[in-house]
Order: C-alpha cells, then sequence, then structure tokens
C-alpha cells in the first residue's frame, strides 16, 4: 500500500445554483457518503483537490479531515465542465477499512517495445485500467506494463502475466490481452484496401459514379 494522500474540506451550507459562486472562488462543491456516514454536503479548495488527486486519482485512499474529524475515502466520481475541463463535482465514498471494495486501478506503460522501434510495428493498448477487489489497505497505486517484453509480432502482454498480491482479486479474465503490436502493412496491403474502398463506393445502393463520358450526357441521356 502506498502512503495515503492527506485532504482537508469544510461542511458546505450552499447548495442549489449558488455554488457557481464557489467555483468562481477555486472551491469545489462535493458530497461524503458511505460506510456509517450520512451523506453531508462539503467544499474543497481546487487546488488542494487537485494536488491530491493527481497522486491518488480514483483508486488510492485519501484521509479526508472534515473539521478536525477524518475518514478514510476514495474518490468515487469527479464532474469537470465540459468547456473549461475544471473539476466542478466531487464525490467521495467513505470505505469500511475492513471489508472488501472493487475498483479500477490504472495501467502505466514503461519501457519501448523492440518490436516496434525495430520492426516498425504498431503499438495496440487494449486496456489502460483493470478492476480490482481487496481490502482498501491494499489497493496499489498502480500497476505498471513492461512493453520491453514486447520483442516480436507474436508476443503480447496478458492480464495473468500482472505482478499481483495474494490480497488482491483481479476481476478481469487472465487471458485477456492489455498490449501487443501489430506488424505493419505492405505496400500491396494498402494498395488492396485502397482498391477495396473504391470498388464499394460505386456499389453503395442510389451512388453513381460518374465518368467523364457520363458527366457529358444531357439529364435525358442519362435516364
Amino acid at each position: 500500500m502506498t502512503k495515503i494522500t492527506t485532504l482537508k474540506a469544510k461542511i458546505r451550507e450552499i447548495t442549489g445554483k449558488k455554488v457557481n459562486d464557489l467555483r468562481k472562488k477555486d472551491i469545489i462543491p462535493a458530497v461524503i457518503y458511505g460506510h456509517e456516514v450520512k451523506p453531508q454536503n462539503l467544499a474543497v479548495n481546487y487546488l488542494d483537490f487537485n494536488r491530491a488527486f493527481e497522486k491518488s486519482g480514483e483508486s488510492s485512499l485519501i484521509e479526508l479531515e472534515v473539521e478536525g474529524k477524518k475518514s478514510n475515502v476514495l474518490v468515487h466520481d469527479v464532474q469537470t465542465d465540459p468547456i473549461s475541463g475544471r473539476f466542478s463535482h466531487i464525490d467521495f465514498f467513505k470505505v469500511n477499512m475492513k471489508e472488501e471494495v472493487e475498483t479500477e486501478i490504472p495501467l502505466e506503460f514503461v519501457g519501448e517495445s523492440p518490436a516496434v522501434k525495430e520492426l516498425g510495428g504498431v503499438l495496440i493498448k487494449s486496456l489502460d485500467e483493470i478492476s480490482v477487489k481487496c481490502l482498501p489497505a491494499d489497493l496499489p497505486e498502480k500497476y505498471e506494463i513492461d512493453l520491453s517484453k514486447l520483442a516480436t509480432f507474436d508476443d503480447v502482454i496478458a492480464v495473468k502475466d500482472l505482478k499481483v498480491s495474494d490480497k488482491i482479486e483481479i476481476l478481469v479474465d487472465g487471458e485477456t490481452i492489455i498490449a501487443s503490436v501489430q506488424e505493419p502493412r505492405s505496400q500491396e496491403e494498402l494498395e488492396s484496401l485502397e482498391q477495396k474502398v473504391e470498388e464499394d463506393v460505386t456499389k453503395v445502393e442510389g451512388v453513381v459514379k460518374e465518368t467523364p463520358a457520363e458527366e457529358n450526357k444531357t439529364e435525358e441521356e442519362k435516364k
């Protein structure tokens, strides 16, 4: 388990449309709910949350302090403004440290694939996170995926290849591929694809491909 990130919040009395005034002051409206806690409206400093979220994301515990009372929480949901991209609302879920939780653990791709660098292949990332189940204290921050293991087009990195603690249950089939390298298409294949696209366009119902001679015909002659 990584070191728990800490974050302070205040009880929020302002609700409804008036919360926009808080956002203008770099305060994010939030709510906490979960284990042995009644849903409560909170207010969180924007910069403080941004720093904490960069460290923990949605998969690591945060020690949330609300007016002197501390709770272990997960960021259950984060809403962002569709235009500015800034955080607009946060849901904190208080966990029971003795009960297992299900969450997504991010995958961090490191290294470089020889099949890409030396053979010109195309890297295919099929997953960017993994569903797990475990006690909150055992949640990993992330799983690293070493791309240097992809030396040929036949090599793959699957879920079963992850180094996982026996305290953690992976909720994804072990044969599921995380990363692989696709062989680049040959010039002949690319030309063949272009030809097929050209042929398919002429076969679409209602589509008439005009030739130069056809274009010179009158509307009456075309009929």
